[in-house]
């Protein structure tokens, strides 16, 4: 079956999908939203399936890839949840110290596709950790509406506290040079906004259509940034011009990329919100900004 992208879809469709995604409408407001444009023998349903994760068709770096070890590891957070899990990946064949990142997930958790990007970073000689924040709730549970729906019900403060010490947690494991980046996808993209703010250390911050932070928060960041928007994302992008002068004010090193005519989500290889050339040149871009800064 041919993988369907963005352009098969009304762009009302896409818009009432990520509006679903991100918790705005539930399900039955998509179904009811998406039933003017199911034609031809199509439902509102098989419309939401047909934009839901592929997971196994989009793995990148197998579970059991020889090249990189993996575990899973607890972190304690005794400012947040009190413990936050997570995926830790690193080269099989560790020579020296290397430069550690941390990936922060959607509003979904710790689901296979950052579980992946984990792996692909460890393929590519990064220590990579990757935190759960459904881990007070059992973690990802298998299931991206229950995932959504416990995401909700999260403390924000407690969260954000854990995915911090999860980043002190990283910065210092003894396999790490001392050098530490992060890179989060959506919600996990203000997560690493966020962290900017907090680490005047953090050596790479690589935000993938991240919600920004406040005026007064933003002009405490010191990290260089690479920070990745899609061009058909207005809700995301309309916070981007302050952000910008904030960065200017603080005088960070920073490069922005606006990728035209492609969705929120676009990096995701396990819907059809993928686009592949956008997101292969982002990813590109992400490794080069991780090695000229944490080598």
């Amino acid at each position: 079956m041919q993988r369907k992208t963005a352009s098969d879809f009304d762009p009302a469709v896409m818009k009432l999908f990520d509006q679903y995604v991100h918790g705005i409408i539930d399900r039955r407001g998509f179904l009811n939203g998406a039933t003017r444009y199911a034609v031809g023998g199509v439902t509102a349903a098989m419309l939401l399936e047909s934009l839901s994760p592929r997971f196994a068709q989009a793995q990148v770096i197998a579970r059991d890839d020889l090249r990189i070890v993996t575990k899973m590891v607890e972190v304690p957070s005794p400012a947040g949840n009190g413990k936050i899990r997570g995926l830790l990946a690193m080269p099989a064949n560790l020579r020296g110290k290397l430069p550690a990142v941390l990936v922060v997930h959607e509003n979904r958790g710790l689901n296979p596709h950052i579980e992946d990007i984990a792996r692909r970073l460890a393929v590519e000689n990064f220590i990579a950790f990757a935190p759960d924040a459904l881990t007070p709730l059992g973690g990802y549970p298998g299931d991206e509406d229950k995932a959504r729906d416990n995401f909700a019900k999260l403390d924000r403060v407690k969260m954000d506290n854990d995915f911090i010490a999860s980043t002190n947690y990283l910065k210092s494991l003894p396999e790490s040079n001392g050098k530490f980046g992060a890179t989060g996808f959506c919600f996990g993209g203000a997560v690493v906004n966020m962290l900017a703010t907090r680490f005047p250390d953090l050596g790479a911050a690589v935000p993938f259509y991240g919600g920004q932070p406040a005026a007064e928060e933003a002009v405490k960041i010191k990290s260089p940034m690479l920070l990745h928007y899609a061009g058909n994302d207005s809700r995301i992008n309309s916070g981007w011009p302050a952000f910008e002068v904030s960065l200017k004010a603080a005088g960070v090193r920073y490069a922005a990329h606006i990728y035209p005519k492609v969705e929120h989500g676009f990096h995701n290889d396990s819907t059809p919100r993928y686009d592949e050339p956008a997101a292969r040149l982002a990813w590109t871009r992400t490794l080069d900004f991780f090695r000229s800064n944490l080598a």
